[in-house]
């Protein structure tokens, strides 16, 4: 079964992006290796707000040159968006076709916190690799949004760097509600 992960940066806090949703307090760490990090990745998943924060700034779109796009959203047309896959399809039964493939690499879900709950309730995330930048924003868009699914985590991976950002790489155990 191919492996979902939920790859992401955020404030000790716990938030993902600030109150109006940016990114700019995320410092680029010259001694991550995103070639390595990425380099088994062949198919990113993204949520509408996610995806149209990449279109405002396509530095964002970090992901492998080639790998297969998914874009879940119910509002966004799919011709209008070439090279990404637009779909209304529920996240939880694509996520399981795609991990069921019998070739392909890992599967990233590049963002944002609600799909990484919907995909995490409905049991299909398998790690869950967070990069603690060392700022407390006190608001904005949660890792995971509030009452959703408590599910515990078995640590398999730290790494320090020399800016302060931490690397902490999970496991998903198994998903309880609360």
């Amino acid at each position: 079964m191919r492996p979902v992960r939920y790859n992401v940066a955020a404030s000790l806090d716990g938030y993902i992006a600030g109150p109006n949703g940016e990114y700019d307090w995320i410092p680029l760490e010259p001694a991550i290796d995103f070639d390595a990090l990425f380099r088994n990745v062949d198919t990113v998943l993204l949520g509408r707000h996610s995806y149209e924060l990449v279109l405002r700034d396509p530095a964002a779109a970090t992901w492998p040159a080639g790998a297969r796009v998914i874009v879940f959203s119910r509002t966004l047309h799919p011709a209008d968006h070439p090279g990404v896959i637009v779909t209304a399809e529920p996240a939880a039964t694509l996520v399981a076709q795609l991990r069921a493939e019998s070739a392909g690499g890992d599967i990233w879900l590049y963002g944002g916190g609600a799909l990484f709950a919907s995909l995490l309730a409905a049991g299909q995330v398998d790690r869950v690799e967070v990069t603690l930048i060392p700022i407390l924003l006190g608001g904005g868009v949660p890792l995971l949004p509030p009452g959703h699914i408590r599910s515990p985590l078995a640590l398999e991976h730290v790494e320090q760097y020399p800016s302060g950002q931490v690397s902490l790489h999970y496991a998903v155990v198994a998903a309880q509600t609360p």
